[in-house]
C-alpha cells in the first residue's frame, strides 16, 4: 500500500471514528426533545470523540505518521485540540442558554453526579488549554507542562465518559452500550500501551550516555551506546524522544533530532542538544555511563524517502542537526550527487560544527554558504537572512529539480517555504521539519 493511500485511509477511519459515535447515537434515539437540546447533544458527542482521537494522534504510532510525518500529525493534533473544545463547551452553552432552568445544575454541592462529572470534565478541558496556550506567560516548565497535560487531558476524558453513561438517554439500548462500552475500553487499552506496555519495551532496551561533547552556540553532541541490544536502524534526518537519568515510564520526554550518521556500526547514535530550557541547559553536566532510553526513530525528514538528483539543505541554529546527519550518511555511503547547505545564524561564533562542515566538503560534492545576521569585521559571506534575492544568486541551474530540506526556527521556515514557491519550487520538493510540539 502506498504512502498516498495509507493516508486517505487513516484520514477516513479517523472521520469514521469521529462521527461513527454520533450516527449510532441517533439511531432509534428517543423522541420528544426540542431541535437545540439535541443539536446541542450531537457537538457534545462530536466533541467527545475528538477528544478521545487526541490520544491516538500523539501515541507515536509510526504506521499511523508514516504518511504525514510525526511534526504534522502532531501540529494537527494541536489545532484539532480546539475544535474538539469548541465542540464540548458549545454543549452545554447552548443548553443554558435555551433551557436556563438547566442552570441549577451549576450547584455543584446539589447538582446530580452526573452534572457533577460534566462540570469537572470542562473545568479540567479549560485548564487544559489555557496551560498549553499561555505556558510561558504561566512560566510552566516544559516538563511540568507535559505531565500536567498528560494528567489533565486523561481525566478531562474519563469524567467525560462518566457523565455520558450516566445520562443514560441516547443509551437506552443494549447494543448502543457495548458500543461504547467498546470505544471506552480501546481508550483505556491505548493508555495502557503507551504508559505501561511501550515504557516496558524501552525498559528491556536501555542505552548509556557514552560523551557529552560540547560544541559552539552552547550545544552539545551527546553519543548514546546501546546496552545488551544492538540499537536500532534509523533514516538520515529522523529523530527520537530522549528519557535521560529517569524511569522509562517517566511522562515527561524530550524530541531531539538524530545528528550522527545513519551508516554507523557500532550501534550508537548521537544528538545535537542546544541549551535553551530546563533540561537542555543540564545537558554538559550528564556524566558518561548515565542511563537513558529512546523512543523512535521517528519521522519523514529524510533523503532516503525523497530522492532526487541533488539536495538543498537550509539549516538556522540547531536545525543543523538533522541536515548534518544527512550529510555524514551521504559520506559514508559515498554519495556523489550534489549539496548545497545554506546555514544561518545570528553571530559566526554561534555557528556549531563549523569546522566539520569545511571538511565535508571534501569528501562530499558539497559547497557551504554561511549566512550570518551580525557579521563580524571583515566578514566577506553572506550576512542578513535567507531571502529571494540571496537564493537567486546561490541556488545552481535547474534548482526546481532538487530536493529541498528545511530546519530551523518556525518563522524562519515558514518564509523560506514561502520564498521557494514563489521561485518556482514545487511543494512536494519542499520539506520542513517542525520539533516545537508546544508553545
Amino acid at each position: 500500500m502506498s504512502l498516498a493511500v495509507r493516508g486517505v485511509f487513516w484520514i477516513t477511519l479517523y472521520l469514521a471514528v469521529v462521527a461513527g459515535p454520533l450516527v449510532f447515537a441517533l439511531v432509534d434515539a428517543p423522541q420528544g426533545r426540542d431541535f437545540w437540546t439535541e443539536f446541542s447533544v450531537a457537538l457534545g458527542f462530536i466533541g467527545l470523540s475528538l477528544m478521545g482521537m487526541q490520544f491516538v494522534l500523539v501515541a507515536r504510532f509510526r504506521s499511523v505518521a508514516a504518511p504525514f510525518g510525526e511534526d504534522a500529525v502532531i501540529q494537527f493534533h494541536r489545532q484539532m485540540s480546539y475544535v474538539a473544545t469548541a465542540f464540548v463547551l458549545a454543549h452545554p452553552v447552548i443548553l443554558f442558554v435555551t433551557r436556563t432552568e438547566l442552570l441549577a445544575l451549576l450547584n455543584f454541592l446539589q447538582a446530580p453526579w452526573r452534572a457533577r462529572f460534566a462540570v469537572v470534565s470542562v473545568l479540567l478541558l479549560v485548564v487544559l488549554m489555557v496551560s498549553s496556550i499561555w505556558r510561558r506567560r504561566l512560566r510552566l516548565s516544559y516538563e511540568a507542562w507535559q505531565f500536567l497535560h498528560a494528567v489533565v487531558s486523561t481525566l478531562a476524558v474519563l469524567t467525560a465518559l462518566v457523565h455520558m453513561f450516566l445520562v443514560d438517554h441516547y443509551l437506552d439500548t443494549l447494543w448502543k452500550q457495548l458500543l461504547w462500552g467498546a470505544m471506552t475500553a480501546g481508550f483505556v487499552g491505548l493508555l495502557v500501551w503507551v504508559r505501561v506496555l511501550r515504557p516496558r519495551q524501552r525498559r528491556r532496551r536501555p542505552w548509556e550516555v557514552v560523551s557529552v561533547v560540547p560544541q559552539r552556540g552552547e550545544v552539545s553532541t551527546v553519543t548514546l551506546g546501546p546496552v545488551g541490544h544492538d540499537g536500532f536502524d534509523f533514516a538520515p534526518g529522523q529523530f527520537v524522544w530522549l528519557f535521560v537519568d529517569r524511569s522509562p515510564y517517566a511522562v515527561t520526554a524530550h524530541p531531539f533530532s538524530l545528528s550522527g550518521s545513519a551508516e554507523r556500526d557500532d550501534g550508537a547514535v548521537e544528538v545535537s542538544i542546544k541549551a535553551v530550557g530546563d533540561f537542555t541547559g543540564t545537558v554538559r553536566d550528564i556524566a558518561p555511563g548515565t542511563t537513558a532510553y529512546l523512543d523512535g526513530p521517528h519521522g519523514v525528514f529524510t533523503p532516503d524517502r525523497n530522492e532526487g538528483p541533488g539536495f538543498v539543505l537550509v539549516g538556522g541554529g540547531i536545525g543543523i542537526a538533522p541536515l548534518l546527519s544527512m550529510l555524514r550518511t551521504a559520506r559514508d555511503r559515498e554519495d556523489r550527487r550534489p549539496f548545497l547547505l545554506f546555514y544561518a545564524n545570528r553571530r559566526v561564533q554561534d555557528a556549531a560544527y563549523l569546522e566539520e562542515l569545511d571538511e565535508l566538503s571534501g569528501p562530499l560534492d558539497l559547497e557551504v554558504v554561511h549566512v550570518v545576521e551580525n557579521p563580524p569585521d571583515g566578514w566577506s559571506g553572506e550576512t542578513g537572512r535567507i531571502d529571494d534575492e540571496l537564493l537567486r544568486r546561490r541556488l545552481p541551474a535547474r534548482f526546481e529539480r532538487l530536493q529541498y530540506f528545511i530546519c530551523g526556527p518556525p518563522p524562519m521556515m515558514d518564509a523560506l517555504e514561502d520564498a521557494l514557491t514563489r521561485l518556482g519550487v514545487r511543494a512536494e520538493r519542499i520539506h520542513s521539519e517542525r520539533l516545537v510540539f508546544v508553545t
